[in-house]
C-alpha cells in the first residue's frame, strides 16, 4: 500500500508544493501554505463506514427535473426565514459562522425546538448536560430534539442512520474528525474531508444540515476556503459584545438572494426577532444635538432608519488629528472629508473626527454619504440639523449628489416613523405623501437646504 506524503497546500487556490514558502507562486497569496497530506484515495468500502453508498446519477432533461422537491421548508423563525429566502431546502448544507459568544448555539437550539419534525444536535464542544441546561433556560425542551456528544465522523453517520432526523446541526465542523485521515481535528485536511462527506450524505438523504464554523481574529471563517465553496449557504452572525442587537447575513446562498438581513435581540429567553428595527435604532435618539442625522438605508428589500453621529474637536500643539470610524468604512470617511474640503470649502484638517452608527449597525452602502457629510458639518459648526429631517444620497468626488436605489421605500419608512422632511438627490423622482422632499444636485445645495451655510466653525 502506498504511503501518504506531507505536502504544503495553499488555502486560497489549493495548489500543493513539496516545501513551505511564504508566498504561493500559483495565486500570489502570502502566508497561505499549510501542511497537508497527499496519497491514494481511501477505498470506497472504508468511506462507506456508517455512510450510505451513493448510486451513480442518471442524466435527465432539465425539463423533467421536479422543482417542487427543492422548495424551502419554513423554520418558523421569521428573521431566519427572511435571510434563507423562505426556509431550509432539503439536502442543503448551511455553514453558520460568528464570533464566540455571539449566540450561534442559542439560535440553533431555538431552531431545533421549533422544527416540526425530529432533529439531531451533534455537539462536539459541549456535553449533553450543558446543552440541556441551555435548552431549559431557553424553554426549548422537546422530545423531537435528539442529542449526541460525538467527535468521530463515522459515529455521527451511524447516529443519523439510527435516528433518521429531518434536520441535523453539527457544532462545530472544526472539532469533527475522520479516523481515516491522519491529521488532528481542525486541520485543513480534516475540515475539508469531513465537510465533503457531510455534503454527500446530506444530498443523498435530502437532509438539511447546519454546520457551525469558527472564525479567525480577522472575522473570516477558519479553515480552508474550500469549506465555503462546498456548502450551499454561508451565514454570518454578527453583533457587538456590548449590544443586544444581532445581525444575520448570507454571504452565499444558492437558493436565493444574499442581500437580505435578519435582526435579532439577545434576551434572557434567547434570540427574539426584531420586526421593527427602525423603531429600535431610534428609541434613544436625542434631538437638537449637533452632528446627529437620520439616514434611511436599505438592506436587501428591508428599509431601515439609523442614526449617524459625528463629533469634531479642534487639536492644538501640532499633534496629528485623529480619525475614528465605527460602523462606517474609514476609507469612505476620509473620502468624504476630502470632498468637503475641496468642493464645499469646509476644512476639518485641524479637527479630530469621530463618526459612528448608533446601535452597532455596520453601513456599507453609499446612500449614507450625504447624511455623513451633513453630520460632519453640523458637528464642526455646532449647529443641529432639524429633528424631522432624513437625508439620502451618494456623494461623488466632484461634490455631486448621486441617485440611490428605491428612494420611495426609504421615504415611506421615514414617513411611518413621523419624519416630515427629506433631502434626496436631484435625480430622484419619488414622491411620498406626508413628507416634504427637497432635492439637491450638489453637496453645497444640500448644506443650504439643511440650513448649514453661513455658519462659522469653532
Amino acid at each position: 500500500m502506498a504511503k501518504l506524503r506531507v505536502v504544503y497546500r495553499c488555502t486560497e487556490c489549493a495548489a500543493s508544493f513539496p516545501k513551505w514558502a511564504g508566498r504561493c507562486v500559483s495565486c500570489g497569496a502570502w502566508n497561505s501554505l499549510v501542511e497537508d497530506v497527499e496519497g491514494p484515495e481511501p477505498q470506497l468500502a472504508s468511506l462507506a463506514v456508517g455512510m450510505s453508498l451513493v448510486a451513480p446519477g442518471v442524466p435527465k432533461p432539465i425539463t423533467e427535473i421536479d422543482s417542487a422537491v427543492g422548495q424551502p421548508q419554513p423554520t418558523t423563525i421569521p428573521e431566519l426565514d427572511r435571510v434563507l429566502g423562505g426556509g431550509l431546502v432539503p439536502g442543503s448544507v448551511t455553514l453558520l459562522g460568528g464570533e464566540p459568544g455571539v449566540g450561534k448555539s442559542t439560535l440553533l437550539m431555538q431552531l431545533l425546538a421549533a422544527w416540526p419534525k425530529k432533529t439531531l444536535y451533534i455537539t462536539a464542544e459541549e456535553s449533553t448536560q450543558q446543552v440541556r441546561l441551555r435548552a431549559e433556560r431557553l424553554g426549548a425542551l422537546g422530545d423531537n430534539v435528539w442529542l449526541l456528544a460525538e467527535m468521530s465522523l463515522p459515529n455521527i453517520f451511524n447516529a443519523i442512520q439510527q435516528v433518521s432526523p429531518d434536520l441535523v446541526v453539527i457544532d462545530s465542523i472544526q472539532t469533527i474528525a475522520d479516523p481515516e485521515l491522519s491529521s488532528p481535528p481542525g486541520s485543513v485536511v480534516q475540515v475539508r474531508g469531513c465537510a465533503h462527506r457531510l455534503v454527500q450524505e446530506a444530498k443523498h438523504r435530502s437532509l438539511p444540515v447546519i454546520m457551525v464554523g469558527h472564525v479567525t481574529k480577522e472575522g473570516g471563517l477558519a479553515g480552508p476556503r474550500v469549506l465555503e465553496h462546498v456548502v450551499d449557504t454561508v451565514l454570518s452572525f454578527e453583533g457587538e459584545r456590548h449590544h443586544a442587537l444581532r445581525l444575520l447575513r448570507a454571504a452565499k446562498h444558492r437558493f436565493g438572494p444574499t442581500s437580505e438581513l435578519g435582526l435579532f435581540e439577545m434576551t434572557e429567553r434567547g434570540m427574539v426577532g426584531v420586526p421593527d428595527a427602525s423603531q429600535l435604532f431610534l428609541a434613544d435618539r436625542r434631538t437638537g444635538v449637533p452632528g446627529s442625522v437620520v439616514v434611511p438605508t436599505l438592506e436587501g428589500q428591508r428599509p431601515l432608519l439609523v442614526e449617524l453621529q459625528a463629533l469634531t474637536n479642534p487639536v492644538s500643539g501640532g499633534a496629528p488629528p485623529r480619525r475614528s470610524a465605527q460602523g462606517v468604512d474609514s476609507g469612505r470617511l476620509a473620502l468624504l472629508l476630502a470632498v468637503l474640503e475641496r468642493r464645499a470649502r469646509i476644512s476639518l484638517a485641524g479637527h479630530e473626527v469621530y463618526a459612528s452608527v448608533v446601535g452597532g449597525v455596520k453601513l456599507s452602502e453609499p446612500g449614507a454619504d450625504l447624511g455623513m457629510c451633513l453630520a460632519l458639518v453640523s458637528a464642526v459648526v455646532n449647529k443641529p440639523l432639524p429633528a424631522d429631517l432624513v437625508v439620502i444620497g451618494e456623494v461623488g468626488l466632484a461634490g455631486e449628489v448621486r441617485q440611490v436605489a428605491q428612494v420611495g421605500r426609504r421615504l415611506a419608512e421615514a414617513t411611518r416613523l413621523g419624519f416630515t422632511r427629506a433631502i434626496v438627490p436631484a435625480s430622484a423622482s419619488a414622491k411620498v405623501q406626508g413628507i416634504r422632499v427637497d432635492t439637491a444636485a450638489t453637496i453645497n445645495e444640500a448644506l443650504s437646504l439643511a440650513g448649514l451655510t453661513g455658519a462659522v466653525a469653532d
